[in-house]
């Protein structure tokens, strides 16, 4: 079976958008890709998940420092180092970042291979985990060793990316956690009052370094196909 090969982002929105308006703006942005004949090419698909704003349900321990994750399904490994030189994505998608986002979206942006750990839907909502190994450690899929009655147990699908290479400055995390949820009262009901990072797999619990790492709580606002 082929690797599936990710480019997967942690997103800030420029701060002149209001957080409820960051997901529109992405979308616009999102749609730019249309023209851009690479991009329709080396992305297969795309899961826009912005950050769900503050209500009931909120786990202990989700960030309100970044405003959403992008999942982008990759054709091979070398479109994730091929798309940062193409001309037309340089020439209409680039110039747009800045209007959305904090920084350019190469600065904030992950490549990542997909090992999956439960096979299921890819719902509304997801639980985003980006970690950092503490010095010396190293994060695999064996780590996530979800036993009945945690509170993963309930998510419909489980996916472990492991980073390839250096993140940007600032991003050097070495895997990232899905966990799709059917709505937010349903991550709500599964973690309680507990902090998400109190409920790290014993695996993952000796290995992660949490100070560093990162949790979002975000619902999907945009998807191809």
């Amino acid at each position: 079976m082929n690797m599936q090969w990710k480019m997967i982002y942690l997103a800030r929105r420029n701060p002149a958008l209001a957080p409820e308006d960051f997901p529109q703006a992405w979308r616009e942005h999102s749609a730019l890709g249309r023209q851009c004949r690479n991009v329709q090419d080396k992305v297969k698909a795309v899961r826009q998940c912005s950050r769900v704003l503050d209500r009931p349900g909120v786990p202990n321990g989700a960030s309100v420092d970044f405003d959403g994750v992008n999942l982008l399904s990759l054709r091979d490994r070398e479109a994730a180092d091929d798309i940062w030189n193409d001309e037309e994505t340089l020439r209409i998608m680039r110039p747009d970042e800045p209007r959305v986002f904090s920084t350019y979206v190469r600065d904030f942006t992950l490549v990542a291979s997909e090992h999956v750990l439960v096979d299921g839907a890819e719902t509304e909502v997801c639980l985003v985990l980006f970690l950092r190994a503490v010095p010396g450690r190293a994060l695999s899929p064996e780590d996530f060793d979800a036993k009945p009655g945690s509170p993963w147990q309930d998510a419909r699908r489980l996916v472990l990316n492991t980073v390839a290479g250096h993140g940007p400055p600032g991003y050097e995390y070495d895997a990232i956690v899905e966990a799709w949820f059917v709505s937010i009262d349903a991550v709500a009901a599964a973690f309680g009052d507990p902090s998400v990072w109190a409920c790290l797999p014993a695996g993952l619990a000796l290995k992660v370094d949490v100070v560093r790492s990162v949790c979002l709580l975000t619902h999907v606002t945009h998807r191809r196909p």
